[in-house]
């Protein structure tokens, strides 16, 4: 018999049932599972496994002969939950469901909080969290690891928690880049009591990334975090490439299933040609390659799966050199129709503390209706994948599905499956030809017959429809450790479905990329660890997405590899030239370059002089004049130096009164030719055209070529006081122009520029930085102005009202002065100026620009492209060949009742004007069907019509006419556009018709108000008083406003403290007997997203400023805001950085107060902080600076608060132990006993009447164990009364307990209650196990008493008793028998006390002092009962 036959999907026999039990009673849930082979039974409890280690004694797992049971140990509310049993085998996965409801007793506890546990162990050992706070720290933490694939790694942490319970084990849970790892073959999971670990068994390139350590108690949690990186194993063949990596099974049905994989980071050196991809049955080691040829792309569908089985997949790469070593396998997948998946898992909900049971006996022998919502979701040259919606109608059974294919442009239909309909709405076809067009649809069947089609897809034609990625953009290194470099880069900008990203480094000069990491980052923003300290890197960067990799980036500049310091400040002469550089050097001369001073004296800076000087061993010569003649450049050549000598050099300006004072002498410069194949630095940088948003950037290009010619120019900007790590490009390609426009400024902002050029070689030194430029728009600023004047003469027209007697207007044409009038004219009259075209022509294009000389950088420009010259000359045409204007175009538009309404404005006409109504190149006249009206006063013209035809689809023009001037306008009314207007007019008319009845005049929407309450609203018309409401959510009714309100007519529905479980579809419906209306407002996916965005924009704007705080153990900063949301994103910055939270700096929540404490600050923690609120746009932030006196006066706080914490947690303490009043009989023994405490040790001194007492065979006082003190009088007598006290002192306090003795002579016993004695009758009082609170019986040394205890404590022999009480005396004695009679392991006599007035009296007692020590009272008699002191008259009726 085959095997295969006898395999079936598990089956429940007898399922779980629900039960209701009281608090503090255990549960069992059993079932009965069939199945062959025997399946695998998981237990969930609200879609989370249980664990039976995880929380031992708690849960008990049983399996026997196909029974399965949980037995749930002492339920509390927590356990009330759904609970869900799963059972799996090769064949399916089938489960089922059933609910655990918790009651308690009423009155037992507090409602809202869940029932505490006994304070000690419970009966299996464990220790209950209820009523503890924990303090948890992660120490000896793992760090930043490296692997190689097939090695095996271990995490480990040691953790801290106090207070330290035996036998207490926290949550510990381990993430990778934030998912939770469960305990599987490749993750083992370790806690040990105090150190966690995790061990990678076979480490894989999808075991790289972040891991993170969460140890979690119920009073909080605490984390720690590191990456992990994982390197290829050594390829098997030399030059093959790394494995592929993340194997994935999506879209699996009964004969197919698509595998997806990310490409490796390593190619081996050579292109990857493809990729193999294998299966393997599950039962089985073999494995069997799926496709013949590598495929390219990084998705690939595996047909012929045998329905019913299961299987592995893995994938391997090859290039020329060979294959790679196959990836880790995929996990298992079951070949299997979608549909028959889900019933066998059956599906889940979360827990909403209801279980509703619904029946629907739908209508029998009913043929179902068309699908709904058929769409392409995937498609590529190997095949397409349809989904679509099950139809509304349907019979009483299952529906199934047919898929038919169309060639595009025909109307054949072809039945893709025409053996077997498939029962999912889901759906891949193969075996398309590539390149064709298709069209898909879709019917239902089931008994009753095959339904109707449903809409046809648009066309879609087979083909590979994504693209690779383009190469991201500038690269950006920074320093962050002695190891590490932080890389950042722009994201690239054509990248659909993106993966993510490789980033690649290289040592300088070995010109070999090593992957920085294996696994894709989907990032802009990555630590590069592992690097070599002191080396030099470049990096690049590369985008992946399943088509493929992109090309490299551009390679980053240079960086060494150094921990991270603050850049410096520059420097420059405000007065004479500075900045000066070289920009050329040869053997035997150099050019030099300078900036131009700051102030130039009032006039033109006519020309410049260089001086320059040898420097001989450091010591500088005689300045030289380089030239005699002044230079007009900021560049000069300066020749007949000798070569490899050094030189300095300074420069002086001249105008027409002189020539100014010299700059200050330039860096030593040694004359050797340069030999680099990159070009020199640009140099003369002026920036002009100064607007809040844009300027211009003018410079020159450099001097030194290099190699080959310069091809290109890179302009670099960063805010004037940024480090200069902030350097960013302003264009990612090089431009070819001495200039560039950047627009990328904000207002207010100060920026400086730099420029670099590149050749073939690459990109050379960057220019010397321009002076800082405030962004902003100085008052009076003008533009330049195009006017057309009615003879269509076109010029360019510049005002400027802040001239000087010496200003000039300088035309010029891409930023080159115009010195050829053939072109252009140029008139200048007082302020203004005007350039004039003499003949507008294609020559013109160009950027025009006037600046004005000797003012504060008057000047704008005007950019003539191709399509505002043809605009230009339209215009200059119409001027010369009137027409008559229109206001508008003809148009058309809808009115009441789906009227269309044809429609211009002309601009100008006269009541002679003609009309002419023109369709299609016939005339149109008034009548039934068209209502045409011309309205002369203001030059509306316009055609009404009724509806439309389909014979109304063509060209509609009206045709105008006045004397000469003509004009005309027509609209196009064809294809889509017709039928979008028809289909609109009917809708129109509609709406009128629905506007006849109740109706929504603004549909649902929401508001959120500043108290974060959302209300949702909309405004209702034409409601009367039968007029009636109702609200749903998710299709469920939901209370809303009960009465409408006649007057403003606006429902609202008010949600308070949104949350997730708040999302939903929201449905309002209006009725009464004249019809219905409905608005649907949809607050899912992005809809909810939206509504929170705008909730937490709220919370944000509400936060108060950040504050600052001293602690004892830090610092904190904090914010209040006025509301709370638990899903609010927020994060603390540092510098300008997102702070990395550690032990030592951690942020929080404490109701409607955000904060970040930093334990023991440091120098490093200066600086300023923020908290940003993320909202989903650009967010808010709150900042602080603590720095400077802030952070001082802080820090002086904290280390104040710090100091006198410290002192309180160790002065000196009497614990307690000692009375008020001690009255005991003479010649008996007395002993005393309290507990002291401090650090160091206190100081004991034991005072009798204010002068102290030394330990004699009369008086013994001890000190045991550093903390317990005992003052004991061997025998009391009637000298011993008086005042004693304990006097206990160390460096950080003096404490004091006193208690008054007194001592009486022996007389008879009367009593009726007992006490502990020893076998002599002494009374021990005190006691070591349970010391009084510290603030009873004492006094500081201030002087200032505690509150006094008001009973105290009498021993001694009872008076005689008169005749007339000896009735009252027995019954007393009366009481005394019935009392029940105590001993200790010695059996010591008890002494009996009778109660006197507001005394009680004691008997003498028959035990000796040493058998009623405190030590020999079991623990768990601990503390001694206390005497029963001072009663009143209530107490002795009793």
């Amino acid at each position: 018999m085959n095997k295969d036959s006898l395999m079936h999907a598990p089956e429940f026999v007898i399922k779980p049932r629900s039960h209701t039990v009281w608090e503090k009673q255990c549960v069992r849930l059993h079932c009965t599972v069939s199945g062959w082979p025997d399946p695998r039974v998981v237990w969930y409890k609200n879609n989370v496994t249980i664990d039976p280690m995880a929380h031992p004694g708690k849960y008990k797992l049983e399996s026997s002969y196909n029974v399965h049971s949980l037995e749930i140990n002492r339920c509390d509310f927590d356990d009330t939950a759904q609970y869900r049993v799963s059972a799996m085998n090769s064949k399916g996965e089938l489960s089922s469901f059933a609910s655990i409801v918790v009651k308690r007793f009423k009155g037992e506890v507090e409602e809202a909080l869940p029932m505490p546990r006994p304070r000690s162990t419970d009966k299996d050992g464990l220790i209950s969290e209820y009523g503890i706070t924990f303090d948890t720290h992660i120490v000896d933490g793992f760090g930043v690891s490296f692997g190689r694939e097939g090695e095996t790694m271990s995490l480990g942490a040691t953790v801290i928690i106090s207070p330290n319970l035996a036998r207490y084990q926290p949550e510990v849970q381990w993430y990778r880049d934030d998912v939770l790892l469960q305990p599987s073959k490749w993750c083992h999971m370790h806690w040990s009591g105090d150190k966690a670990t995790l061990t990678l068994t076979h480490l894989n390139k999808e075991d790289e990334g972040l891991y993170t350590l969460r140890i979690t108690t119920k009073s909080k949690y605490e984390t720690y975090s590191a990456y992990v990186f994982v390197r290829d194993a050594d390829a098997e063949v030399e030059g093959a490439p790394g494995a592929p990596l993340d194997v994935k099974c999506q879209d699996a049905n009964k004969d197919y299933v698509i595998v997806t994989w990310k490409q490796p980071a390593v190619d081996g050196g050579s292109s990857i040609l493809g990729y193999f991809v294998d299966r393997c049955e599950v039962g089985t080691t073999h494995w069997s390659q799926c496709n013949d040829t590598p495929i390219k792309f990084a998705r690939f569908p595996v047909t012929g799966l045998v329905e019913g089985r299961s299987y592995t997949f893995r994938v391997r790469a090859v290039n020329k050199s060979g294959m790679s070593r196959p990836s880790r396998v995929s996990e298992v997948v079951a070949a299997m129709d979608p549909a028959d998946r889900a019933r066998m898992r059956g599906t889940s909900a979360p827990w909403t503390g209801q279980i509703i049971v619904t029946e629907e006996e739908p209508a029998e022998g009913v043929v179902p209706g068309k699908p709904k919502e058929l769409e392409v979701t995937e498609a590529t040259k190997n095949y397409v994948v349809l989904s679509w919606k099950p139809p509304g109608e349907r019979g009483h059974e299952g529906i199934m599905y047919y898929v038919e294919k169309c060639v595009s442009g025909t109307d054949s239909w072809q039945r893709v499956n025409t053996e077997i309909p498939v029962k999912s709405p889901r759906f891949a076809l193969f075996d398309l030809a590539e390149g064709k067009a298709y069209s898909f649809r879709v019917r239902c069947c089931n008994s009753a017959g095959v339904g109707e089609p449903s809409e046809a897809t648009e066309a879609t034609t087979v083909g590979d429809k994504l693209d690779i990625p383009s190469a991201p953009g500038r690269v950006v290194p920074t320093r962050n450790t002695d190891t590490s470099v932080v890389v950042s880069w722009e994201a690239s900008r054509h990248a659909k479905e993106l993966v993510g990203y490789y980033i690649e480094a290289s040592i300088v000069g070995s010109n070999k990329f090593e992957p920085c990491n294996n696994k894709p980052v989907k990032g802009t923003r990555f630590i590069c660890h592992g690097l070599a300290t002191g080396e030099s890197y470049v990096f690049r960067v590369k985008a992946l997405n399943a088509a493929g990799l992109s090309e490299c980036s551009q390679e980053s500049e240079a960086i060494e590899v150094k921990a991270a310091i603050g850049g410096g400040i520059p420097h420059a002469s405000p007065t004479p030239p500075y900045g000066i550089s070289v920009l050329e050097c040869v053997r035997d001369s150099m050019v030099l370059a300078w900036k131009q001073p700051t102030f130039i004296g009032g006039a033109d800076i006519t020309g410049y002089f260089v001086d320059y000087r040898e420097v001989i061993n450091g010591v500088p010569g005689t300045w030289h004049e380089a030239n005699v003649k002044s230079v007009s450049d900021r560049a000069y050549r300066v020749s007949d130096l000798k070569e490899n000598r050094k030189y300095q050099f300074q420069v002086r300006a001249a105008n027409m009164a002189g020539v100014g004072i010299p700059s200050l002498p330039s860096g030593t410069f040694v004359c050797e030719e340069w030999t680099i194949a990159v070009p020199g630095p640009p140099h003369d940088l002026q920036v002009t055209e100064v607007r809040a948003n844009t300027l211009v950037l003018l410079y020159k290009p450099p001097v030194y070529q290099g190699r080959d010619p310069v091809n290109g120019f890179y302009i670099d900007i960063k805010e004037a006081d940024a480090e200069e790590e902030a350097w960013r490009g302003v264009n990612e390609k090089a431009i070819l122009t001495n200039y560039m426009k950047i627009k990328i400024l904000k207002e207010g902002e100060t920026y400086v520029f730099r420029v670099r050029a590149q050749n073939k070689a690459g990109v050379g030194k960057a220019s010397e930085p321009t002076e800082p430029v405030l962004a902003e728009t100085k008052p009076g600023t003008t533009e330049i102005v195009v006017d057309v004047d009615d003879d269509g003469v076109i010029s360019m027209n510049f005002a400027c009202s802040n001239l000087t007697p010496d200003s000039k207007f300088v035309w010029s044409k891409n930023y080159e002065e115009i010195t050829d009038d053939t072109r252009i004219t140029v008139a200048t009259s007082g302020g203004k100026s005007k350039a004039t075209f003499n003949m507008l022509a294609e020559d013109d294009i160009g950027i025009y620009s006037c600046a004005v000389t000797h003012t504060d950088g008057a000047c704008s420009s005007y950019t003539l492209s191709a399509e505002e010259l043809k605009k230009l000359l339209e215009l200059s045409h119409d001027h010369k060949f009137p027409v008559i204007p229109l206001k508008t175009e003809l148009a058309v538009e809808l009115q009441e009742k789906g009227r269309i309404r044809f429609w211009l404005q002309a601009e100008k006409i006269s009541a002679n004007g003609k009309i002419e109504y023109v369709f299609n190149d016939n005339s149109l006249s008034q009548g039934e069907k068209y209502k045409m009206n011309f309205n002369k006063d203001t030059g509306v013209i316009e055609m009404i019509m009724e509806s439309l035809l389909p014979e109304d689809e063509g060209t509609f023009t009206f045709q105008l006419q006045d004397g000469k001037a003509t004009n005309q306008s027509s609209l196009v009314l064809i294809g889509d556009v017709f039928k979008g207007l028809q289909k609109e007019s009917a809708f129109m008319r509609k709406e009128w018709h629905r506007k006849q009845g109740p109706h929504f005049v603004e549909y649902l929407s929401y508001e959120v108000t500043p108290e974060c309450c959302v209300i949702l609203k909309c405004k209702v018309g034409n409601i009367k008083k039968e007029t009636v409401a109702l609200w749903y959510k998710d299709g469920r009714e939901v209370k809303g406003d009960e009465k409408l309100t006649f007057t403003e007519g606006v429902l609202k529905l008010e949600i308070a403290q949104i949350s997730k479980k708040d999302a939903g579809v929201y449905e309002i419906v209006l009725k009464d007997d004249r019809g219905q209306d409905t608005s649907t407002l949809n607050l899912t996916e992005q809809g909810f997203r939206d509504l929170m965005n705008e909730v937490f924009s709220n919370i944000a704007n509400s936060s108060t400023a950040l504050k600052i705080q001293s602690t004892d153990e830090g610092i904190r900063l904090y914010s209040f805001v006025s509301y709370y949301n638990e899903a609010l994103q927020v994060t603390w910055h540092h510098k300008d950085s997102a702070i990395a939270f550690t032990d030592r700096i951690k942020s929080g929540v404490v109701g409607e107060q955000l904060w970040l404490q930093i334990t023991e600050p440091t120098e490093k923690d200066k600086g300023k902080y923020a908290i940003e609120f993320h909202d989903g746009k650009g967010g808010l932030k709150r900042t602080v600076e603590l720095s400077g006196q802030a952070f001082d006066d802080a820090y002086a706080e904290f280390q104040r608060l710090k100091a006198a914490a410290i002192a309180e947690r160790n002065r000196a303490r009497v614990a307690g132990g000692l009375p008020d009043v001690v009255t005991i009989q003479e010649l008996k023994a007395l002993n005393l006993t309290c507990n002291i405490s401090g650090e160091p040790l206190p100081e004991v001194v034991w005072l009798k009447n204010e002068r102290e007492i030394v330990s004699d065979g009369h008086y013994v006082m001890k000190l045991e164990a550093g903390k317990y003190a005992s003052f004991t009088i061997t025998t009391v007598n009637t000298a011993d009364s008086g005042k004693y006290s304990i006097l206990v002192k160390n460096k950080y306090g003096t404490e004091s307990a006193d208690f008054t003795l007194v001592v009486t002579e022996g007389k008879g016993d009367l009593g009726v209650t007992s006490y502990l004695t020893d076998a002599d009758g002494n009374v021990i009082i005190g006691c070591k196990s349970r010391p009084t609170t510290p603030t009873e019986r004492r006094k500081s040394v201030t002087g200032k008493k505690m509150q006094k205890r008001k009973d105290s404590v009498i021993l001694q022999k009872p008076p005689e008793e008169k005749e007339g009480k000896k009735k009252e005396e027995k019954k007393m004695e009366d009481k005394t028998d019935a009392l029940p009679k105590t001993t200790d392991k010695k059996k010591a006599a008890p002494a009996v006390a009778s109660r006197v007035g507001k005394q009680e009296t004691l008997q003498q007692p028959t035990t000796t002092a040493d058998e009623a020590k405190p030590d020999d009272v079991p623990t768990s008699e601990k503390p001694a009962e206390k005497p029963q002191i001072n009663k009143g008259k209530n107490d002795q009726d009793e």
